[in-house]
């Protein structure tokens, strides 16, 4: 039985595993609003409309894009007017948003403010992405569900081409069994030509859980693309870590699983007794966050929770039918802006990957240009091996 607890901003599952023993799990959403905003001074640094985001992360323009854009969402809701808003903000298209109930669960606005700003969020971010790439408007699917994996293999089935998950939990709460299962749901939607990427947390090393170092799934998952946090002013950037040296603040999560074995594509990666989170990362910090609209408000968010419809949007543009992206970004490293300073609480930056920031921030023309031949040169790639997937014993 799943409920969902709308009115504090979580989603409560409960997943019958260990002998038919229920395991709940309170998925979150990644999402973080800027403090003091009204107070907010000049010394404060600027937070990024999106189109200029974009275009500091040297986007592509004009690509031919045809990629359709899941986002799975556990609750809370969103407006077309706030929608419409943000897109004569960002002098971009209004794009095409489709609703889509798996188990009953609906767009549901004006419930809990956070789950609301969420689902701006995630909406809003993928559709300037996408936009600014292509100048067309982007085709969004909106999957409403009380759990992460049955909406994720609801939107494989309906043939979408990327998928922005920013819900989530830390893996002492998924459990091998249920984690196990988000994989798979992942595993088959890239075999599907889907690619999969999820938000890596707000809460630095510790993801909120019971010990310094954990990390968060489904960004855990071997198929999925980790999606970690920076913060970007137009002079730096470093890792999002609010409250620096602390474990369990605000700022970008990331580690080492201990529920999936190292990965072999995550070439460079720092040695880790399991697979490195995060994968990649961009601008999450609040106080240098997103210009999004709630409830006809424009105000400054941010989170891990902006930083996976930020890929959805730009990978939506490269084209249809991707699939299994992750070996192809890790041998692709100039691709991305190595972030150096700053640290998540138990890990530091560091030339080359890390635990921070993964590869670090995109370099939108180059993936476009690199990632190009790989699109042209194949419809449905190749799955990554099945080991890859396992559980650590």
């Amino acid at each position: 039985m799943i409920r969902n607890d709308e009115e504090a901003g979580t989603m409560t599952l409960n997943v019958n595993i260990n002998n038919g023993l229920p395991i709940q799990l309170n998925h979150r959403p990644y999402i973080k609003f800027r403090k003091n905003t009204a107070a907010a001074s000049a010394s404060q640094p600027e937070s990024w409309n999106v189109r200029a985001l974009c275009e500091t992360y040297h986007w592509p323009a004009a690509l031919a894009g045809g990629g359709v854009i899941a986002i799975v969402e556990l609750g809370g809701g969103w407006l077309q007017s706030d929608l419409t808003t943000f897109c004569d903000a960002n002098t971009i298209d209004v794009p095409t948003v489709t609703d889509v109930s798996v188990d009953g669960t609906r767009n549901t606005p004006g419930v809990n403010a956070d789950s609301d700003g969420e689902v701006a969020l995630d909406i809003q971010v993928a559709a300037a992405a996408y936009s600014v790439a292509t100048g067309k408007p982007a085709t969004i699917r909106v999957y409403w569900a009380k759990d992460i994996a049955p909406a994720v293999r609801a939107a494989a089935a309906d043939g979408c081409d990327v998928c922005s998950i920013s819900w989530g939990a830390d893996e002492a709460e998924w459990g091998a069994a249920a984690a196990q299962d988000m994989e798979q749901a992942a595993a088959a939607a890239v075999a599907a030509g889907m690619v999969v990427f999820a938000a890596a947390g707000d809460n630095d090393s510790s993801d909120g859980g019971p010990n310094a170092a954990n990390v968060d799934a489904p960004a855990s998952c071997p198929h999925v693309i980790a999606c970690g946090g920076t913060r970007k002013t137009p002079a730096q950037e470093t890792v999002w870590n609010d409250n620096p040296g602390q474990t369990n603040g605000e700022g970008t999560g990331g580690g080492y699983s201990t529920l999936f074995p190292p990965t072999p594509w995550q070439i460079g990666a720092p040695n880790g007794p399991g697979r490195m989170v995060p994968d990649v990362a961009a601008n999450a910090d609040p106080e240098t966050g997103y210009m999004i609209v709630t409830n006809g408000e424009l105000s400054p968010t941010g989170g891990t929770s902006a930083v996976a419809p930020l890929y959805a949007g730009l990978f939506a543009s490269f084209g249809t039918r991707l699939g299994w992206m992750a070996p192809i970004l890790w041998r692709l490293p100039l691709c991305f802006n190595d972030i150096t300073l700053g640290d998540n609480g138990a890990f530091r930056a560091a030339r080359g990957p890390d635990a921070c920031t993964g590869l670090g921030s995109p370099i939108g023309e180059r993936l476009a240009t690199l990632l190009a031949h790989e699109v042209q040169a194949r419809r449905l790639p190749a799955v990554a091996p099945a080991s890859a997937g396992g559980v650590a014993g």
